[in-house]
């Protein structure tokens, strides 16, 4: 009886997938064998015989306990940025304050309210705050790590997805819920939660937050639609604070980081007047008096607006730039003093909401942080309309999909035309201020690759000049060497992870191996000496050890972020970045 064709192609489709499938069991079987189950993180496989990673993740693992801080926990109040009483504050409008005597006493705490309502952060006015203390936060949290005890903004993304890993996931949604906290209480996302933070955010991450959270399993907000409800509302407020003055960048209808305070910031370790003098020095020497960060000063009759401390002009040498329009020798006496200017404050108060303090990328000490509109927020701002437009269709509002939708439109292609530079194939600021693109080259230009509003073009350009950042220990910030930590020679975890996924998205899936590897390796390699998973690191001499002279010389330990990025590029990592990590 011949065999009907609908019979041989049953037959054939059954012995093509058990091929198939013994292929693959073939494939799979070695790496099973060479790997178990890291039990302190079970999202995690470790490979056998590789010691020095076992130690780095059981370091990791112990991280979150010891970075986490919760209003029981003393050491949740210390803060070395301040020589202040710990006080502990809470929202103005709670009529009642939970009872904390206990905490107080054994703290030494001091527990007010804030003294104003705050809805924004224009109603801020830290003068009637004093002394500073902690913002009151309802869930623990994890901090990256010495100086820095608090919450922090965008610090939090990274943190979260190595307790998602780490499958800390009650631990993950609190500080999610925290960031709601913050909006609804304190008037948006703060740069962290210490009231001499509360007049400036920190880069737009908290839709990703939100979708991390929702989409990975095993949390209680998992597919929860009324979480993701109630997520979406908050969402919507912190996008709508950088897409309105003063957050706006002049004409371009792109955003820029804006600071409502006022003059120097109170938070740097030590004398605060010595990186400011630094500052002034540096512009001295680069243009003298003239130089338009400075001015000068009365030094009978000082003005009563003057924002910050006065400083000194010792010499008259020649200005450090000898194409300089403005020589400073006709109009330089001993005894003459200047100033930083209020712009100069307002920008320095700005680089620090974007997260990049201090680097020389938006000018001298990026004191003109304001003057731009800057390719990371834009890049964020596309990404958070796409995730509000995905949220919004999740909830069933699909014509308010549609809109989010026609925003990310819009703002890619405001990024292609301010921001793209075809020439360099190299993505830029653009200082709408003097109408002129950066030529300033900034790890940034990874962005637009990581949101995917870069086109296929675009990403092959950008990828062509990885050379420009790439080193021995994975991508350095810029090829400018200031002294300044965010500058040439140092490398960040967070830059790391979205330059390689990036990457990832367009296909350059050996580029973002190879950067992985050097990356991890140089953090493992790091730790079998140092003992410490720290804040940033020396790409170039693939070390931990650092020489930083303007801005912030600490290399903090820790460290949340980089705990949080060595566990998500290890879980990404194919089996050849393994067995790399292995054998050495």
């Amino acid at each position: 009886m011949p065999i009907s064709t609908s019979a041989t192609a049953s037959r054939y489709w059954m012995y093509a997938s058990l091929c198939w499938l013994l292929t693959f069991l073939l494939w799979i079987f070695p790496m099973i064998d060479a790997s178990y189950t890291y039990s302190a993180s079970p999202t995690q496989t470790v490979p056998r015989h590789s010691p020095r990673l076992n130690n780095v993740l059981e370091y990791v693992s112990s991280g979150w306990d010891r970075l986490t801080r919760s209003l029981e926990k003393c050491k949740t109040y210390e803060d070395q940025k301040t020589d202040d009483e710990p006080y502990l504050y809470f929202p103005a409008e709670f009529q009642t304050l939970p009872g904390f005597t206990a905490l107080a006493e054994s703290c030494r705490v001091r527990i007010a309210r804030l003294p104003e309502i705050i809805t924004s952060p224009d109603d801020v006015n830290l003068g009637k705050i004093h002394p500073e203390g902690l913002l009151y936060l309802p869930h623990p949290y994890v901090v990256p790590g010495g100086q820095f005890n608090e919450m922090y903004g965008w610090d939090s993304y990274f943190i979260i997805l190595g307790l998602l890993r780490a499958q800390r996931f009650d631990l993950a949604q609190g500080m999610v819920e925290n960031f709601f906290f913050e909006i609804e209480h304190y008037g948006s996302i703060l740069n962290a939660n210490r009231t001499y933070y509360l007049t400036r955010s920190q880069p737009p991450f908290l839709t990703s937050m939100i979708l991390a959270v929702y989409d990975t399993p095993g949390t209680s907000s998992h597919r929860d639609l009324a979480w993701l409800e109630r997520a979406y509302k908050f969402a919507v407020t912190d996008y709508q604070q950088w897409t309105h003055p003063p957050h706006l960048a002049g004409d371009t209808g792109l955003s820029r980081y804006f600071d409502h305070g006022d003059g120097p910031v109170p938070e740097i370790i030590g004398d605060a007047n010595n990186y400011y003098r630094g500052a002034a020095q540096y512009f001295l020497l680069l243009h003298g008096t003239n130089d338009p960060h400075l001015v000068h000063v009365d030094r009978e009759h000082p003005p009563e607006s003057q924002l910050g401390p006065l400083f000194p002009v010792h010499s008259c040498a020649e200005p450090a730039d000898h194409s300089s329009k403005n020589p400073p020798q006709e109009n330089c006496s001993p005894g003459e003093q200047v100033a930083l200017t209020a712009d100069f404050y307002k920008g320095d108060r700005s680089m620090r909401e974007s997260g990049f303090d201090v680097s020389f990328r938006f000018g001298p000490f990026s004191g003109e942080t304001h003057h731009y509109a800057p390719v990371c927020l834009n890049s964020l701002l596309y990404k958070t309309e796409r995730d509000l437009e995905r949220m919004a269709s999740l909830l069933g509002r699909q014509s308010e999909s549609e809109v989010w939708r026609a925003k990310a439109i819009d703002r890619e292609q405001r990024i292609r035309k301010y921001l793209w530079d075809p020439k360099h194939g190299l993505f830029f600021d653009y200082n709408f201020m003097t109408h002129s693109l950066s030529s300033y080259e900034y790890a940034t230009t990874f962005y637009p690759l990581w949101v995917g509003l870069a086109s296929k073009e675009q990403a092959r350009a950008v990828v062509s000049h990885l050379s420009m950042f790439e080193q021995p220990g994975g991508l350095a910030m810029s090829r400018v060497e200031s002294q300044a930590q965010w500058d040439f020679p140092y490398g960040w975890a967070p830059i790391q992870l979205l330059a390689i996924e990036g990457m990832r998205r367009y296909g350059f899936a050996a580029d973002a191996d190879r950067i992985t590897y050097s990356f991890l390796s140089m953090v493992v390699d790091d730790f079998a000496t140092d003992r410490f998973i720290r804040e940033k690191y020396n790409v170039v001499k693939r070390t931990s050890e650092t020489r930083i002279v303007k801005g912030y010389s600490e290399n903090v330990i820790g460290f949340g972020w980089t705990n949080g990025v060595f566990l998500e590029l290890l879980h990404q990592s194919p089996p050849a970045v393994w067995d790399r990590l292995e054998k050495e």
